[in-house]
């Protein structure tokens, strides 16, 4: 499977959410790479919609989190709980067992509960007590966040952010956009007739052949280039780290495939910049009061690296 088999999952999203083919490719991005993406929007935008049409699309074991300020790290991870009939404590599979994972409003809930997610977002396993268990193949966290302006939200930890590949947001549609979304929804929600148009196999299929897409020294300089500049900014507290380069290498290999070729062109890590670098920049106090954003910032680096 390859190049159509990606264009009828983007297809099938699209039968649920409508006009939104750049935040649905940015999110098959994050499935092809094995990479989390960060959705942040207002309440309403079709969010959670975007991840559960997702994981039907592709047969995947779905479980979601609804992020709370009292929610545990075990009601993420799961924990050993006590079986009369063995008189042992059995270890009880929390939601993160599972291909995809959303949490919702990731920011309304505490840094200790977020942090139980770190692990499991960088090397692929929880452990718990000591004891090791791997997550399900292929595994990707689906979070979505309200703005930080919004009550009652905690601003992500800067480790737990990074872990992110993209931060991205889905938008108001236009008016015949939204005619047809309400439209759709008189009778039943679209999503409970969308059907697999691929399984499990084939999404770890297509995560081996990103892997083949060539990088030549030449782009791998410019990503570099893009990434350290990020760090040399004035108005920058702190830049992008070394993850953020890999990110965007990974990012823009799954781009090129999605467009049919097998190598990556300076123009797929453009592309992907913003996406992939606004929520790793960090900006000083004094910058964000005189109006400055991370977009504004890459939109600056962008201007000033030439294209190697």
């Amino acid at each position: 499977m390859g190049n159509e088999g990606i264009n009828k999952l983007i297809a099938n999203i699209e039968k649920v959410i409508v006009g939104k083919t750049e935040a649905v490719k940015m999110l098959i991005i994050g499935l092809l790479t094995n990479g989390h993406i960060l959705v942040e929007d207002i309440p309403g935008m079709g969010k959670t919609m975007l991840a559960l049409t997702l994981a039907k699309s592709i047969s995947a074991d779905f479980k979601r989190i609804q992020a709370t300020p009292d929610l545990l790290p075990t009601d993420i991870t799961g924990g050993f709980v006590y079986s009369p009939k063995t008189g042992d404590f059995d270890f009880k599979r929390g939601p993160v067992f599972a291909n995809i994972l959303l949490v919702d409003e990731i920011n309304r809930t505490t840094p200790r509960t977020q942090s139980a997610l770190l692990e499991c977002m960088q090397e692929y396993k929880v452990t718990v007590e000591g004891l090791t268990y791997a997550l399900p193949v292929p595994f990707m966290t689906i979070a979505t966040q309200n703005p930080i302006e919004y009550q009652g939200t905690y601003s992500l930890p800067e480790a737990q952010i990074d872990r992110f590949l993209m931060k991205i947001s889905i938008g108001y549609p236009l008016l015949a956009e939204e005619v047809k979304v309400i439209s759709e929804q008189k009778i039943k929600h679209p999503v409970e007739s969308v059907m697999p148009v691929m399984t499990l196999e084939d999404v770890v299929g297509l995560q081996d052949q990103i892997k083949r897409v060539q990088v030549s020294s030449e782009v791998l300089e410019y990503i570099v280039k893009l990434v350290s500049s990020s760090r040399k900014s004035e108005v920058v507290k702190q830049g992008a780290s070394p993850r953020a380069s890999i990110a965007i290498m990974k990012a823009s290999c799954a781009w090129a495939f999605m467009e049919g070729r097998d190598y990556v062109i300076p123009d797929d890590v453009i592309k992907l910049l913003p996406s992939v670098l606004k929520h790793r920049i960090i900006l000083h106090p004094k910058a964000v009061i005189s109006g400055m954003t991370p977009e504004l910032v890459i939109e600056g680096i962008l201007q000033q690296i030439p294209i190697s």
